[in-house]
């Protein structure tokens, strides 16, 4: 292998055109949205017109960026990725649904009704002047839903399991309806920007930091009145407006896109020899499945047996680049899987990941054997911790090692 500091002058047929106004859909830990137009740089330095792969896609913002005129893989092993990739790469012909967002609606706000109805009881007012302790004992009230049996009611996921906890009753019966209603349209493209707006105004409703790692409780005043400004939102609004930025967004494409929740090994196996892979790896030891649970039950909707305060997934997926034991072998199988497909190779990582960049060069040059011309490169970048220190943003060096068969 043969480590070089510039990149060597060959001719490119080509260069991807990227969007930089990519509506976003959910606060994400370590997005790179910020970093677009310096990733599709960099991955243009050894472009040549192959499909590129997109391995550890999050929230699919490059497949929003760049999807409209390449062919993507884009691949991540938490089904909700998934969706938000079929969102930004889906073929829409909106004229086919004129009445859209008021059919969704009026068809949500039948299930809510429905509900109320049958559990006219269940109706919990955030007042003014509420005490610290009748707060409490409002949130208390809700959490005990988990034990309620809505026997009358077919969607109940949200309000029986999550009431209380990042969201309110009242947000969760909207969920719950909003994610009825989105059924009508399985099997059709808009199915997932259905999905994609939901998830928005989950997240923008949560009175959590932008996660899903675990709710706040109400300590003192102040905390109570920061969780109640949350819980007076409502879900509706922000839904309706992401689903039509969303569709001014989407249009028609022909491209033969291809989008998988596989583990990483399985989807570069199956990837086309000479594939670009561009890789964006957990850096630390924090399991995005304990982050964002919550998406993952709602595009699933598989009432999953519920565990701990933070309303876990009992089969959170464990990545092995988040554990120590696990992170050097799991470089090393996916070098090995570049050289065996014969691959090209961006991948991102961090001065603040689990391993250092020299660990990683030194995996590369011990498995890739002098068959890959392999560079790095580094820039600035804030990176968010979504609220789990005290300094909810943080400097650091976004590292890239960019790698291609000579």
């Amino acid at each position: 292998m043969r480590i070089v500091t510039e990149v060597n002058k060959v001719e490119i047929k080509t260069k991807i055109e990227f969007k930089d106004s990519v509506p976003h859909i959910i606060k994400y830990m370590g997005s790179k949205r910020d970093l677009v137009k310096y990733l599709v740089d960099s991955i243009n330095e050894i472009y040549n017109g192959e499909a590129v792969c997109d391995l550890f896609a999050g929230t699919s913002v490059l497949s929003g960026a760049i999807g409209h005129n390449i062919t993507m893989y884009s691949n991540d092993i938490q089904e909700y990725s998934s969706v938000f990739a079929k969102t930004y790469l889906g073929n829409y012909n909106w004229e086919e649904y004129p009445d859209l967002i008021d059919n969704i609606i009026r068809s949500a706000q039948v299930h809510v009704d429905n509900v109320r109805d049958l559990y006219p009881d269940l109706e919990f007012q955030y007042v003014d002047n509420i005490t610290l302790n009748e707060f409490n004992a409002l949130e208390q009230q809700q959490q005990e839903l988990i034990y309620f049996e809505f026997e009358d009611v077919e969607h109940n996921l949200f309000i029986k399991n999550y009431s209380g906890t990042y969201w309110s009753f009242e947000q969760c019966l909207w969920i719950d309806a909003l994610r009825t209603s989105a059924e009508e349209y399985s099997g059709t493209p808009v199915y997932f920007p259905i999905l994609s707006s939901l998830m928005f105004a989950m997240a923008y409703n949560a009175q959590s930091t932008g996660h899903y790692a675990q709710y706040r409780d109400a300590s003192n005043l102040d905390s109570m009145n920061s969780i109640i400004g949350c819980r007076n939102k409502r879900i509706v609004p922000y839904f309706e407006r992401k689903l039509k930025e969303l569709i001014e967004f989407t249009g028609p494409s022909e491209l033969n896109h291809n989008i998988s929740s596989l583990d990483y090994r399985d989807c570069l196996s199956i990837l086309p020899k000479g594939t670009l892979v561009y890789a964006d790896p957990p850096y630390s030891f924090v399991h995005y499945s304990r982050f964002y649970h919550a998406l993952e039950t709602l595009v699933k909707y598989d009432y999953p047996t519920i565990q701990y305060k933070g309303r876990y997934r009992n089969d959170r997926h464990q990545s092995p680049f988040c554990k120590r034991t696990e992170v050097v072998g799991a470089f090393t199988e996916m070098f090995e899987k570049v050289l065996e497909r014969q691959l090209k190779l961006v991948l991102s990582y961090s001065n603040t990941g689990m391993i250092s960049l020299d660990e990683i060069l030194s995996i590369a040059k011990n498995t890739l054997n002098n068959k890959f011309e392999v560079y790095t490169k580094e820039v600035d970048h804030i990176h968010s911790t979504m609220g789990r220190f005290e300094d909810k943003s943080r400097d650091v060096k976004e590292y890239l090692l960019i790698a291609q068969p000579i």
